[in-house]
C-alpha cells in the first residue's frame, strides 16, 4: 500500500475505526460514501439514538478522504467562527480584504461532522447547508465579501428523542439515515467484540483492515474522477419522477438528489450509464425525510392509471403508506380529494369501510 492510498491519519491523533470495520451499518455506511463521492449531494442527516457508532462512522470516512481532515462543530460555536471574519477597518484603511478563516475553510476536502444539528441555531444551520450544497462559502459585511472553495462532507447527528429540525431544514439535507438500537444478539457481539479488539491493540487492529482500507481509498478516487462523464436517459429520469411525486415532496430538490445520488453510486460501481436499478438503490435514503405521509396527490393517482408502474425495488415497501391500508379511516385535511360523506340508509350498519381506491376499481 503505497502513501497515495493509504489513509491518512497523524502519529499524535486518536487512531480511527477503520470504515471498513463497521458492523451493522451498512446503510449509513452506503450514505456517507455517496456523499465522500460527490459532496455536493448537501450532506448526510443521521438520525439515532445514543451509542450507534454516529461519531465513529464519522471519523472512519474522514480518513479515506483527501487530506483526512475531520472537523467538529461545537454547540455553542458563532457564525463567524463557523464562516470567518473580514476584517473590515483594515479593509477600509488598506484597500485590501483581510479574511480570517473559519470552520468551512478548514473542513475543505474533509468532513465537517455536527453532533445534535438540530440544536443549532437556524442561521449557523442554513449557512452550512449552503456552503455544503454550494461547495462554496461567501463572507459579507458591509458591502465587502469573500469567498473561498468550501467542499467537504456535511454529516449532522441527532437524537429524535431532543427534538426535531423544521421542516425546511431537514429537507435540504441530501441524504438521511435512521439509526435504531440493535436487538440481535449475534450483531450486538459482532459490534462489542471488535470494539473491544480496535481498544485493546489499534494498530493491530487496522492492519487487519488495511489492504480493504486502500481499495476503498482508490474506489472513492476512481468514481469521483468517472463522476462528470455519466449522463441520465429518459427512463431514469421518468423514474425519479415517479417515485418523487409517489412520495408527494415538496418543490424538486428530491429530484436533484435523487438523481445525483444515482449517479455517485454508478461511479462508485463504475458502470458505464446510470440505471433505473441505481436510482432504487438510493430512493429511500433520498425520500426517508421528504416523504408526506399523509399526502397523496391526484396526479400520481392518475399516472399510475395511465401508465406502467416503475419496477419494483426494495424501497417500495418502505415507500407505502400503512394508513392507506387501513379500514375505516376517512381522509382529513388537503388529503380528501375525490372523497364523499356517508349519507344515511336503511341498511344495517357494517363494521370496516372500503377503501376508497377499491371503490373507484
Amino acid at each position: 500500500m503505497n502513501a497515495a492510498t493509504e489513509p491518512r491519519h497523524t502519529p499524535t491523533a486518536r487512531p480511527a475505526f477503520p470504515f471498513t470495520a463497521l458492523v451493522g451499518q451498512a446503510p449509513l455506511q452506503q450514505a456517507l460514501l455517496l456523499a465522500a463521492i460527490d459532496p455536493g449531494l448537501g450532506g448526510v442527516l443521521v438520525s439515532g439514538p445514543r451509542g450507534t457508532a454516529k461519531s465513529t462512522a464519522a471519523r472512519a470516512l474522514a480518513e479515506l478522504l483527501p487530506e483526512g481532515q475531520l472537523v467538529t462543530l461545537p454547540l455553542g460555536a458563532s457564525e463567524d467562527r463557523l464562516i470567518g471574519t473580514l476584517d473590515i477597518e483594515g479593509a477600509l484603511r488598506d484597500s485590501a480584504v483581510r479574511f480570517s478563516p473559519g470552520l468551512l475553510a478548514k473542513a475543505h476536502r474533509g468532513v465537517l461532522y455536527v453532533d445534535e444539528v438540530n440544536l443549532l441555531p437556524d442561521a449557523l444551520v442554513d449557512a452550512l447547508l449552503d456552503a455544503a450544497a454550494s461547495g462554496v462559502n461567501t463572507v459579507e459585511r458591509d458591502g465587502i465579501s469573500h469567498s473561498h472553495d468550501a467542499s467537504f462532507v456535511l454529516i449532522g447527528t441527532m437524537n429524535p428523542q431532543e427534538g426535531e429540525l423544521r421542516p425546511q431544514l431537514i429537507d435540504r439535507f441530501g441524504l438521511m439515515v435512521e439509526l435504531e438500537n440493535c436487538f440481535d444478539p449475534l450483531v450486538r457481539q459482532q459490534i462489542v467484540k471488535a470494539r473491544l479488539a480496535f481498544d485493546l491493540d489499534p494498530q493491530e487492529f487496522r492492519a487487519a483492515y488495511a489492504q480493504q482500507q486502500a481499495s476503498l481509498v482508490q474506489r472513492i478516487h476512481a468514481a469521483r474522477s468517472t463522476l462528470p462523464g455519466l449522463a441520465f436517459d429518459d427512463a431514469v429520469h421518468a423514474h425519479v419522477s415517479a417515485l418523487c411525486i409517489a412520495a408527494a415532496v415538496d418543490g424538486l430538490r428530491a429530484d436533484l438528489v435523487m438523481l445525483r445520488a444515482a449517479r455517485a453510486l454508478a461511479a462508485f460501481e463504475q458502470a458505464r450509464a446510470v440505471t433505473t436499478e441505481h436510482v432504487d438503490y438510493v430512493a429511500e435514503l433520498v425520500l426517508k425525510h421528504r416523504r408526506h405521509q399523509h399526502e397523496t396527490p391526484p396526479q400520481a393517482d392518475a399516472s399510475r392509471q395511465s401508465s406502467a408502474p416503475p419496477p419494483a425495488s426494495p424501497q417500495d415497501s418502505a415507500t407505502a403508506r400503512p394508513e392507506q391500508a387501513q379500514a375505516g379511516e376517512q381522509p382529513k385535511g388537503d388529503s380528501d380529494w375525490g372523497y364523499l360523506p356517508p349519507e344515511p340508509t336503511g341498511t344495517t350498519p357494517v363494521k370496516g369501510v372500503i377503501p376508497l381506491a377499491a371503490k373507484k376499481r
